[in-house]
């Protein structure tokens, strides 16, 4: 799994935040776990594979806010007693 951290410009309010999510959403539809802030101004969701950032920072473009970045990284998930492990 990859974690995506997509940095946006111009979310203002949930119904913002909402809309990220839908278009992430309807461009990958196998994102899983889509999350927007507009506080922390991104999105963040997981794929199998890595996505090509051209088309994400298109379908964000097209949706009228700014796409500044796009971050992937593994994910790994963390269990329920993974605290424990130490």
């Amino acid at each position: 799994m990859i974690k995506n951290t997509v940095k946006i410009e111009g979310m203002m309010c949930g119904m913002c935040e909402a809309h990220i999510a839908d278009t992430i959403r309807k461009t990958f539809p196998k994102a899983k776990k889509v999350s927007a802030s507009h506080t922390a101004g991104r999105a963040v969701f997981l794929t199998d594979e890595k996505i090509p950032a051209h088309e994400l920072a298109r379908a964000i473009k097209e949706t009228g806010y700014t796409f500044v970045s796009l971050e992937a990284e593994p994910y790994e998930k963390k269990g329920l007693f993974s605290r424990l492990k130490k």
